[in-house]
């Protein structure tokens, strides 16, 4: 079996070319990694729905892809306001498992093992949750890139998680499996077409197409939030009045989207509608009161949104033990 595995040549090319100047030390807001690893799961309740956060691990990519469209010096000044390394962008993976009623949802796959060393840890953290991935019934995915959907199989092709059903927007999955887009795309994207025409196909899924506000399970539904890819789709839990929206990766970044909704990055596919979708999802989740879930965020990922002047900030959520 051929594992589409890309490497640091290919990453550099993804993401612009980093700032030639860096700020300096005191200015990046990383901690050193723990000698005997964190816990990777993260549970709570939304009314009656049961929410366990579970990552699938991290990994790191040129910060320069992010605020593609900022002004070089105001992006710089932000980050150095804000302890963002301008160097280096790290990831965490943040993946939503849903208990309601009978549903048990379970939104994105990770990458598995054909991505980084440093993701792919799903079904393991999982199980250390006390979760069986066996007795997941629906997996959400909200788009067809390789963090979100390259590990639907195992190393043997076969579906992770082989009962399930499978829900994916049907403007995504039209987008991947269109005629021809493997040779139509930049040559550093051949082979994210390839993954996600490999995932979708995969012997042994059965696919249920949705549009917005597909119900997935009572209270669980999925809604359009396109402009990283074509056919995005972000996932909201309700129960008792309570509110919850995985982003997916409409946002993807815990400070700079919400300061500046405008600002893209090189791995979305219409900047303009980006600015869009977040946008209208901010104003929303801040004027319900409206929780969301980052999958990039810091983990466990999960916050508010409260309006900043013209634009919006992250409040992340109280944890209690």
């Amino acid at each position: 079996m051929t594992l589409i595995r890309p490497t640091r040549r290919d990453l550099l090319r993804l993401a612009a070319v980093a700032p030639a100047f860096a700020m300096p030390a005191t200015a990046r807001a990383m901690l050193g990694a723990p000698t005997d690893g964190n816990p990777a799961h993260f549970s709570f309740t939304l009314g009656q729905a049961k929410i366990t956060i579970v990552s699938d691990g991290y990994f790191t990519l040129p910060f320069g892809g992010q605020a593609m469209n900022a002004p070089e010096e105001e992006k710089l000044a932000f980050m150095a306001e804000h302890y963002i390394d301008p160097e280096v962008g790290y990831s965490h993976t943040n993946h939503m498992y849903i208990e309601l009623g009978d549903a048990k949802v379970l939104v994105d796959v990770g990458s598995g093992t054909r991505w980084f060393d440093t993701t792919g840890r799903l079904m393991e953290n999982l199980e250390a949750a006390g979760i069986d991935p066996m007795g997941i019934t629906h997996v959400a995915i909200t788009h067809a890139h390789p963090d979100h959907i390259w590990g639907i199989r195992d190393d043997f092709d076969e579906p992770i998680i082989p009962d399930a059903e499978y829900v994916m927007g049907e403007a995504e999955r039209t987008h991947w499996l269109q005629d021809g887009l493997v040779d139509r795309v930049a040559p550093e994207d051949q082979q994210f077409v390839l993954g996600a025409v490999n995932s979708i196909n995969a012997e042994g899924l059965e696919w249920t197409l949705a549009s917005n506000d597909h119900e997935i399970a009572p209270g669980i539904r999925l809604i359009d939030t396109p402009g990283h890819t074509p056919g995005h789709m972000s996932v909201a839990v309700e129960s008792d009045g309570q509110q919850l929206i995985a982003l997916g990766d409409c946002m993807t970044h815990a400070i700079l989207n919400f300061a500046h909704p405008e600002w893209f990055s090189g791995r979305d596919s219409d900047g303009a509608q980006v600015g869009v979708t977040r946008n209208r999802l901010l104003d929303m989740a801040a004027s319900d009161r409206i929780a969301v879930l980052g999958y990039h965020f810091p983990f466990p990922g999960v916050g508010h949104v409260r309006r900043n002047g013209d634009a919006y900030q992250f409040v992340p959520a109280l944890w209690q033990f």
